[in-house]
């Protein structure tokens, strides 16, 4: 059956047609007359994208029951071996560092066993043709709209045929589908390009933004904000919090966010997971209180949760103690800061009303605009009191199931608040994540000299628009580095700009900086949200970064020094995407550069000191004149 537009996957988060006509669906049907098992393949085509995307639904049409063993989303075939393997891998603070290694025969994989997308392999992966960059060669590369379990294989036969198969991981997965049920597995996004690692980014960047984001939030500038996280931890009081709001505003910051700690009766809140009710000895006048004063300054008001998790000591565990992720009679691993923290179980409906009351209550307590959603750990002791024995496998599953309704929920109930993921950083950076979070926390590593590298990756598949990305103090508290504030604020003005300090310990001189930073941004946040992003250079292969976002009317280079040399070359910059018989301004500078210029003969740099970090913003001119 082949019809116009596409329809979305029951349960599960999905790429949407808008409008109708913007896609064509396929759908084949095949049944196994001996079973009743009955498959039906999925393929849409999108008019303005170079993608695909594919989904398989298995129903049991039968009478008796089949047990699914095995289902994977896509399974594609290349015709040689001659690509290398590129995925994304990493750690906490260290994520999505690129991978290359070269198709062997036989199986090469990466996976995800922990009940998240995880940490250590995004799901994510590209076949690139030998000797690919990022302007040249053939790219197959699949993402995986899920953000639990996942399998990438790339299997090579004898014969050199290449199989691609993507999906939820097989690994303990189970799933018991009685008569006239159906499954749905994730959805798998496609892109092919002909012109190397650039074009395939710029395509998912474009489709992952206008396809997968949605809501009031898609489009558009979001607020700049700052977080208190590392200037107090949760070690703070209305009166500190107020301070910092202040000295943000003056500075031209439109968002407050209330990190950990505003809750429970302990002086680090630890007890208070799944309670979630304001501490009033910090905040007296509780969360409605502190919004009030915030948004009086002229802000918004944000504040973070992290509501999949509950604490031991909490109400609601000794209420309901068997809302937990366990195996009844083993020993539980410690999990979560402090080691008291144990994984609600999203899969149960008593859990989900219950998470999603206790956070409409909290939304609409006090006036605000902005959440930040935390999930710190990974699943272990996987077991549901509420499940019989032969489904407990179903779990990792059925949890994601339960988490997506409950995002969808809030999400329909409160459209007008900007919510934000975050898992340890980017722990659960996926499209999954996206369809409900047009914006996630990169990593929790906010070195700028990291952050680089972690970008970098990132931008592989994940547009500006949705990486999270903050000023903080030096030395830095995950590495120890001192890094200037110039590189701090134009490595972090390329994703969605913020600020994790208390800028009333900055010395005058920086704080007028940050001003400048501050109103550099607005000026240049669309083009790097909603422009065409260009790698042209990687921390990866060289001692710098060089990143351009470009749209009709502006482009913006970020050039970054990674570690100078004694002696140091001048390099030369040749930027993408501009119109070669145009001219374009150096906003700062006043200087004209014709495009075919910039574009065949370059800028120069020179690197004298580490760190060095750059940022030209050029406007194309209109009539001789800049395009203001």
């Amino acid at each position: 059956e082949i019809y116009k537009g596409k329809k979305p996957l029951a349960g599960l988060p999905a790429s949407y047609a808008e409008p109708e006509d913007d896609a064509e669906s396929l759908e084949i049907t095949l049944k196994d007359k001996l079973t009743g098992l009955k498959i039906v393949l999925t393929y849409t085509v999108f008019n303005d994208y170079d993608v695909i995307t594919k989904s398989v639904r298995a129903e049991n049409t039968g009478e008796s029951e089949i047990r699914i063993e095995r289902i994977l989303s896509s399974s594609t075939y290349l015709f040689h071996k001659d690509y290398d393997f590129v995925h994304l891998e990493g750690a906490w603070a260290k994520e999505r560092t690129i991978q290359k290694r070269p198709l062997i025969n036989g199986k090469m994989s990466i996976d995800s066993k922990s009940g998240v997308s995880g940490w250590t392999h995004s799901p994510f992966l590209a076949l690139a043709e030998r000797n690919a960059d990022e302007e040249h060669g053939e790219i197959y590369a699949t993402a995986l709209m899920y953000s639990g379990n996942h399998l990438f294989e790339a299997e090579t036969t004898a014969n050199d045929l290449v199989r691609i198969n993507v999906g939820i991981n097989p690994f303990s997965f189970h799933w018991l589908l009685k008569s006239g049920e159906s499954f749905q597995a994730p959805e798998a996004v496609l892109v092919y390009s002909d012109e190397g690692f650039g074009k395939m980014s710029r395509v998912f960047h474009r489709f992952i933004r206008q396809r997968i984001c949605r809501g009031k939030y898609r489009d558009g500038a979001r607020p700049l904000l700052i977080n208190n996280w590392e200037a107090t931890f949760q070690n703070f009081n209305e009166e500190r919090i107020l301070e910092i709001a202040q000295k943000a505003k003056s500075a031209g910051i439109e968002l407050m966010v209330l990190d950990d700690g505003w809750f429970g009766d302990t002086p680090n809140g630890i007890h208070a997971f799944g309670d979630w009710k304001a501490d009033h000895n910090k905040l007296p006048g509780g969360l409605k209180g502190i919004a009030e004063k915030i948004v009086s300054l002229g802000m918004q008001f944000g504040l973070w949760v992290e509501p999949e998790m509950v604490s031991e000591d909490s109400e609601l565990f000794k209420a309901h103690p068997d809302w937990c992720i366990e195996i009844t009679g083993r020993a539980r691993s410690i999990v979560g800061a402090g080691g008291c923290r144990r994984f609600l179980d999203y899969s149960r409906s008593d859990v989900r009303e219950y998470i999603v009351k206790t956070l409409s209550d909290i939304l609409r307590s006090a006036n605000i605009s902005y959440l930040k959603w935390d999930m710190n750990s990974t699943m272990t002791e996987i077991g549901s009191h509420a499940l019989p024995k032969e489904r407990q496998r179903e779990l990792p599953h059925r949890y994601m199931l339960g988490l997506y309704e409950v995002l969808e929920e809030l999400h329909q109930r409160f459209p007008d608040v900007l919510f934000e993921g975050c898992a340890s950083g980017g722990g659960r950076f996926d499209l999954g994540m996206l369809f409900y979070f047009p914006q996630y926390w990169t990593s929790d590593c906010t070195d700028a000299l990291e952050r680089l590298y972690i970008q970098h990756g990132t931008s592989m598949l994940m547009p500006a628009s949705a990486m999270s990305a903050h000023v903080s103090t030096v030395p830095n508290r995950q590495v120890g580095r001192v890094t200037p504030l110039d590189m701090r604020a134009y490595v972090a003005m390329t994703g969605q700009f913020g600020y994790e300090l208390d800028l009333g310990e900055l010395s005058e001189e920086e704080f007028e900086k940050t001003k400048e930073h501050i109103r550099l941004y607005k000026k240049i946040r669309k083009t790097v949200h909603e422009g065409d992003m260009y790698r042209l250079a990687s921390p990866f292969e060289s001692d710098r970064a060089v990143w351009e976002f470009a749209d009709e009317d502006t482009t913006v280079l970020m050039y970054s020094t990674v570690y100078a040399r004694a002696a140091s070359k001048r390099y030369n910059v040749k930027l993408r995407g501009l119109d070669k018989d145009a001219r374009y301004q150096d906003t700062k500078t006043g200087v004209v550069y014709d495009g075919d210029y910039l574009m065949y003969h370059g800028l120069n740099f020179y690197q004298h000191r580490d760190y060095d970090t750059k940022l030209i913003v050029l406007k194309k001119m209109l009539d001789g004149m800049p395009n203001q």
